[in-house]
């Protein structure tokens, strides 16, 4: 679906020239969406010029790329809008949410060209820091390479974002926060949102002062990343563009809101944008520019096992944010709000832990999760189908 060349990026207009009445016909009906396929729109869904948009953006500091980790298209994009960007700004670095500080060093021999792909995978222990599946960012990581561009590890480790929601920032002693400032306090309509995640959580977690300790570890993780970012942007002058989740960067009120109080308050925000998501979230502020996709192609090749949830850290495990409707999960009786603590019988403190679980499963497969409720702890088991289907 999004294999373009390039210069489709930069320019539009003239899609109908020369089409017949049927495919006339039916690229106008595409053109119905929010955001139509292939075409750049601002926060409020009206349309963009993709050459100024772009030649704005590859001027800018910071350039924040989102995704939804487990999307193929949205990788896709990513990737031609970052060679885009480098057709008119060659002096680029590449910020991964994917990597903690600490593998940097294997990131610095990748883009000098002195690993193979599986000793890049295996020196910064792939399956466990990150655990989606590598074939969506190695194009990204062979593109940075080929073009010699610095890759930056953007990301901590996993457990300081786990321990400030079990315990809060305060509690975490300065020499083990991982050269991590104080973040800055997150505006009302991020915290508003946070509180919708957690709103099936239950008046007993919200007086124990677990949302609080969510919200700063959210916070945590957003400095964390814009720490990296301006770090950079200030000892290289190069712009920044960041791979990392669209929930860290929408409405710009993670990512963006830190590297404003970092001082780098000119960062530009671009999201892909589904067919079928709701154009009432076309708000106004959600990000700068939002791209269209169409419908999205099934993979020729088997996918990998998928659970369908999205995750946030707990204090005791990985919290469920959300189940994808009809996936194994909602199968499963996995809902909001479940407090993941195993799954086959290992513990989970991570979402790593689940995800690397869940894509060891062969298909047909089940898949025994503890899970803690309100009304206390409960046994379910995730059934994989025979022959995986593909949202």
């Amino acid at each position: 679906m999004l294999p373009r060349l390039m210069a489709a990026l930069l320019l539009s207009g003239g899609l109908l020239a020369g089409l017949g009445d049927t495919a006339a016909a039916q690229a106008a009906a595409r053109t119905d969406a929010c955001v139509p396929p292939g075409g750049w729109a601002d926060a409020a869904a009206r349309p963009l010029n993709a050459a100024d948009l772009l030649r704005r953006a590859a001027a800018s500091p910071v350039v924040l790329l989102g995704e939804r980790h487990d999307d193929a298209d949205h990788h896709r994009w990513q990737l031609h809008t970052l060679a885009a960007l480098h057709a008119l700004n060659p002096d680029l670095a590449v910020g991964m949410e994917m990597f903690p500080r600490s593998v940097q060093p294997v990131l610095d021999r990748w883009s000098a060209g002195q690993l193979t792909e599986a000793e890049l995978l295996r020196e910064t222990n792939w399956p466990k820091v990150w655990g989606y599946d590598a074939r969506f960012y190695l194009p990204i990581l062979h593109f940075a390479r080929m073009n010699r561009l610095p890759v930056v590890a953007l990301n901590v480790d996993r457990g300081l974002v786990s321990r400030t929601a079990r315990e809060g920032w305060a509690a975490v002693p300065a020499g083990e926060r991982e050269g991590v400032g104080d973040p800055a306090p997150p505006p009302a309509s991020y915290t508003e949102r946070l509180r919708q995640v957690m709103a099936a959580h239950g008046p007993t977690e919200r007086r124990s002062g677990s949302f609080e300790r969510f919200v700063e570890a959210q916070s945590v993780w957003d400095r964390a990343m814009a720490e990296r970012i301006a770090e950079t942007h200030r000892q290289t002058n190069r712009t920044v563009v960041a791979i990392l989740g669209q929930g860290h960067i929408e409405g710009r009120d993670g990512v963006p809101h830190q590297l404003a109080d970092l001082g780098v308050r000119n960062s530009v925000v671009l999201l892909p944008w589904d067919e079928d998501r709701p154009c009432a979230e076309l708000d106004g502020r959600i990000a700068d520019a939002v791209y269209g996709l169409g419908e999205g192609e099934a993979p020729a090749e088997t996918p990998r096992p998928r659970l369908g949830v999205m995750l946030e850290p707990g204090p005791e495990g990985v919290r469920v944010r959300s189940v994808t409707e009809g996936s194994v999960a909602a199968a499963a009786g996995l809902t909001a709000g479940d407090l993941v603590v195993a799954a086959a019988g290992s513990p989970v403190r991570e979402a790593t832990d689940l995800t690397a679980v869940v894509q060891r499963q062969a298909p047909g497969t089940w898949l025994p999760l503890t899970v803690k409720r309100e009304q206390g702890t409960a046994e379910l088991v995730a059934k994989f189908p025979a022959a995986p289907t593909v949202e």
